[in-house]
């Protein structure tokens, strides 16, 4: 048997293989393509895009924590014309597989950058932001509802033919009503999970650490929920899943894909190495060979739930 075969479909989007480079933690691309060589990704999520620019929350705005980190950015970022007119060329001539992840602060917002994405030469699919914890306007608030979460993916459907990804949060109740909502809007595949709601103090000043009084976190201490997320959003949809929270290895890329992800977007790992990506592909290629599989996509929602029901015949 020759090299197992790595690429994925994602709705009709052909990935060399299934590791995404994570919206807000690898900038728009291009800062890192002397460090990563962006063709040999999957794809590049580039970082969440308004229709003006966007100044974000002052200083500080990142924290480390145990197995994570706590991020308040607020969506800082060049607008979406500046990054079509001067990022985009470069990913272009890199030749990456773009994902462009769009933000809103009104469902008409949205519409309009995935407009203007649409008219843009060299721009693969859409990931709608509709997830951030630590913006009080538009996303988080459209995401936490399942009348948002089909109200934007709607709009945003009606107003582009690429493919278009949700970004869901994992800050509701049940993630797999809000994927079913993305679905029934017209949502191609989902992106799942964006960061915690999450808060850390200086006990001795008393203060919050994070000049926006609570970021998202990230990291491994979410992976074990953002996999048991996949799996059940992975029972409730159709559409193809791209599954991410806390992967820092190759272990922790097959433990989505196996949960139900058909691709995974990598974030936190990055910033502590940003020479992951051929130790992820090697580790998952290796696994692939050890258990006999000539492709990827064979262990896409494969998860052996047999011993549960052993653990319960013998109790």
């Amino acid at each position: 048997m020759g090299r197992p075969d790595l690429s994925v479909d994602i709705a009709g989007l052909r990935l060399a293989n299934p590791l995404i480079a994570a919206s807000g933690c690898f900038g728009y691309g291009v800062e890192y393509a002397d460090l990563v060589d962006l063709a040999a990704l999957g794809a590049v999520a580039v970082k969440g895009l308004f229709l003006e620019a966007r100044e974000g929350h002052a200083p500080p705005r990142i924290v480390e924590t145990p197995s994570g980190m706590l991020n308040a950015i607020g969506l800082q970022g060049i607008g979406v014309r500046t990054f079509v007119a001067e990022k985009l060329p470069e990913l272009k001539a890199r030749r990456a597989v773009v994902i462009v992840n769009i933000c809103g602060s009104t469902v008409e917002e949205y519409a309009e950058v995935a407009r203007i994405l649409s008219d843009a030469d060299g721009v693969a699919a859409i990931e709608i932001n509709i997830s951030c914890p630590n913006i009080d306007e538009g996303g988080h608030t459209f995401g936490c509802s399942l009348t948002g979460v089909h109200d934007v993916v709607r709009a945003v459907r009606a107003a582009t033919t690429l493919p278009i990804f949700p970004k869901l949060t994992p800050n509701v109740t049940d993630v797999a009503a809000i994927a079913v909502a993305a679905e029934e809007a017209g949502a191609d595949a989902v992106s799942l999970v964006n960061t915690f709601l999450a808060m850390a103090i200086d006990v001795e000043t008393r203060r919050p650490r994070l000049s926006n009084v609570v970021g998202g976190l990230s990291g491994p201490a979410i992976r074990p929920i953002a996999v048991r997320m996949v799996y059940e959003c992975r029972a409730a949809v159709r559409i193809p899943i791209i599954g991410m929270g806390g992967i820092a290895s190759a272990r922790d890329v097959l433990e989505f894909l196996i949960a139900g992800a058909d691709a995974v977007q990598v974030g936190t790992a990055n910033f502590e190495d940003p020479g992951i990506w051929p130790k992820l592909l090697a580790g998952v290629t290796d696994y692939l060979e050890r258990h006999g599989h000539a492709a990827v996509g064979e262990v896409v929602g494969t998860v052996d739930l047999s011993a549960r029901e052993t653990a319960w015949i013998s109790s």
